[in-house]
C-alpha cells in the first residue's frame, strides 16, 4: 500500500503523546512487529546470537518429533510448525545466511532418521520427500543469492543432504522425477538459473 504525501503529513502532525498510542497500538496487534523492534532496538542478543538458539531449537524438536515419525502426516505437520519458527527468527532478524543453514539443518536432521523413513510405505512419506525437495530447491536459489565467500559454509550441509538421499531410494527417485539434480549438492555446481528452472519445473506441474 502506497501512502500519499497527504497522509503522512496528517500522521507527521501527530503529537509525540498520540504517536505513541498509535505506536503501541499497533505493536499490541502486530506480534511481529514488536519482535523485530525489540531486537533492533534493545535486545542485548546479536543475529548469531539468536541463529545459534535456533539451531539448537531445530536440533532438539527434530529429535522430539522423531517418535511420531511412523505417523508421516503428523511428522509433516510437526515440521512445518519448526519451519515457521525458521521463518519468524528470519523476518525479525533479517538473517540471510541463516535463512539458508537453518534449512540446511533442518532438512539435514530429519534425514537422520532416513532408516525408519525408508521403511515407509512411499504413499505415506511422498508429501513429506516432497516437502524437502522444495525446501531443497528454495535453499539452492538462496545461496545463489548470496556472496560466494558464504558458499563453502554451505557445502558440508550440502554434502550430507547428498549422501542420506543417495541412500533413501524413494527420495532419490522422486528427487530425479522432479528434475532435482543431485550434482547441484555443492554451491559452486548449483546453475545460475535455478530460480528459473525451478519455475519450469512447476509450470510442467512438478513439486506439488
Amino acid at each position: 500500500m502506497e501512502y500519499s504525501k497527504e497522509f503522512k503529513a496528517a500522521l507527521s502532525a501527530f503529537s509525540n503523546v498520540e504517536k505513541d498510542r498509535l505506536i503501541f497500538r499497533l505493536l499490541r496487534k502486530d506480534k511481529l512487529l514488536s519482535k523485530k523492534l525489540y531486537f533492533e532496538l534493545i535486545d542485548p542478543e546479536t543475529t548469531d546470537d539468536k541463529r545459534n538458539a535456533m539451531e539448537e531449537n531445530v536440533e532438539e524438536k527434530i529429535l522430539l518429533a522423531a517418535k511420531y515419525i511412523g505417523n508421516a502426516k503428523y511428522f509433516l505437520t510437526i515440521i512445518r510448525k519448526i519451519s515457521a519458527e525458521i521463518t519468524e527468527h528470519i523476518k525479525i532478524t533479517t538473517d540471510k545466511f541463516g535463512e539458508v543453514s537453518l534449512n540446511l539443518l533442518l532438512i539435514d536432521k530429519i534425514l537422520d532418521y532416513n532408516n525408519d523413513l525408508s521403511r515407509q510405505r512411499f504413499d505415506n512419506v511422498y508429501k513429506l520427500y516432497l516437502y524437502l525437495i522444495n525446501k531443497i530447491f528454495k535453499s539452492l536459489i538462496l545461496i545463489k543469492k548470496l556472496d560466494e565467500d558464504y558458499w563453502m559454509e554451505f557445502d558440508d550441509y550440502l554434502r550430507r543432504i547428498q549422501s542420506k538421499v543417495s541412500e533413501n531410494h524413494y527420495l532419490q527417485k522422486l528427487c530425479i522425477n522432479n528434475s532435482l539434480d543431485l550434482n547441484w549438492f555443492e554451491s559452486d555446481k548449483i546453475p545460475d538459473n535455478i530460480d528459473q528452472i525451478m519455475k519450469d519445473i512447476k509450470s510442467q506441474g512438478f513439486l506439488r
